[in-house]
């Protein structure tokens, strides 16, 4: 496999598999960051037995690493015209180029030397990618819960059910198996004893926290009056924030026990991995589904909230101001949490106007209302001012002739006398 390197794509990732040399001159000419693939974690499955050792041996003369798949390293899979395979999802290719530049494509079906030509390397390597693709998420969910500042425990402590406080301990046990399993390259038998029963807590504790985003949606719902609406807006600003970062820290904790279980299946029953993976990957998207629902359930409420508001800002701008404001950081909280999960979502965040652009729309309006009544009453009065003037005319020529007339009469009776 000289100046060759062999590219596979999963959907979520973008595995590099060659000499170490050309496989780092591939990214820093493509400008990707990566992490290691861990190939050197199969030699020791594929160590023994004829047909796989030339499969072990190919594994440790070559280097592999890991791209995640962003809409800058997708473009690669169209790039190099990656073929998908109907049989196992995967799209896979070869390059090759002298001295590591990378120049020519080359059908994946015309090297067969290729140690992915083997199904049951494939199948581990895209393993070892689907753990990748969840520490990856497991790493944004960490930076998540740092940036808005949880305490997530303390969150649990503070709550009576039963199944909460366990996630705390859960969570120690969890986090004890992965560095475990950082040590020693595997999980054994003893290691995955310790983890098998905390799914069925984090589980409880996941439906738990989605049933309190739906209570507090539920309670918007109700409100129809403008301080009782801010009131509950206000409380759900706080509240939508803490139970995010419990579910945030459920899905961690999970794709972590993911990660722990591929690895034991690896170990006791490599044959299955491929299946195992595949059923990991259709619950884990039933769990962003599930979530994704509550969530923009919650979204939904929210942006009619602020709606609401919208139209009675003129008469309580200052509750109205309190419910948009209120909405708009829920909102924006949960896209940034669809992000660190891997969410795909259509809305913005909050199709909510600003509540300064209702306000100036609400005074605009009363404005132009209120020039127009000027402009009548304006109007109005010019009108009676003509008017009077006329009738004010009509009076003093009916005035001056009476006068005439009467001055008339007097002089005709002097002349008669």
């Amino acid at each position: 496999m000289d100046n060759e390197i062999q590219l596979i794509s999963d959907g979520d990732g973008l595995a590099v598999i060659g000499n170490a040399t050309d496989v780092d001159r591939f990214l820093v000419s493509e400008g990707l960051s990566s992490k290691d693939l861990g190939l050197q974690r199969l030699k020791s499955v594929f160590g023994n037995g004829s047909a796989v050792a030339q499969a072990g041996s190919e594994i440790a003369a070559n280097s592999g690493r890991w791209v995640k798949l962003t809409p800058k390293s997708a473009v690669l899979v169209k790039k190099y015209r990656l073929r998908e395979s109907s049989k196992t999802g995967f799209s896979t290719g070869v390059l090759k180029g002298p001295k590591g530049q990378i120049r020519g494509f080359v059908e994946f079906a015309k090297a067969p030397r290729s140690f992915l030509a083997n199904p049951a390397v494939l199948a581990s390597a895209a393993g070892i990618m689907a753990q990748l693709a969840m520490q990856q998420t497991m790493d944004e969910i960490t930076d998540y819960l740092v940036t808005i500042d949880e305490k997530v425990d303390d969150v649990l402590r503070a709550q009576k059910d039963t199944a909460l406080a366990r996630m705390i301990g859960v969570g120690f046990v969890i986090e004890e198996a992965m560095t475990i399993r950082e040590k020693r390259g595997r999980v054994d038998e003893i290691t995955w004893s310790k983890v098998q029963t905390a799914p069925t807590t984090i589980a409880e504790t996941q439906a738990y926290a989605l049933r309190q985003l739906d209570a507090i949606e539920g309670k918007l719902e109700c409100k129809t009056k403008i301080g009782d609406l801010a009131a509950a807006a206000r409380e759900a600003e706080s509240m939508v924030r803490e139970w995010l970062a419990v579910l945030a820290r459920c899905f961690q904790l999970q794709d972590a026990i993911a990660v722990l279980e591929l690895d034991r299946v690896l170990d006791a029953s490599p044959e299955e991995l491929d299946g195992h993976r595949l059923g990991l990957k259709a619950a884990r998207q039933d769990r962003l589904e599930h979530i994704s629902r509550s969530t923009e359930r919650l979204v939904a409420r929210m942006n009619a909230a602020a709606g609401t508001a919208n139209t009675k800002v003129l008469l309580h701008p200052t509750k109205s101001s309190a419910v948009v404001q209120s909405s708009n950081h829920v909102v924006t909280g949960v896209h940034d949490f669809h992000g660190r999960l891997g969410i795909e979502s259509g809305r913005q965040p909050s199709d909510a106007r600003r509540w300064v652009d209702a306000a100036v729309e609400a005074r605009d309006k009363a404005l132009e209302t209120g020039a127009k009544g000027v402009d009548a009453a304006r109007n109005l009065g010019n009108e009676t001012l003509d008017r009077a003037s006329s009738v004010k005319g009509k009076l003093s020529s009916g005035i001056a002739e009476r006068a005439r007339r009467r001055r008339g009469h007097e002089e005709e009776r002097h002349e008669e006398g």
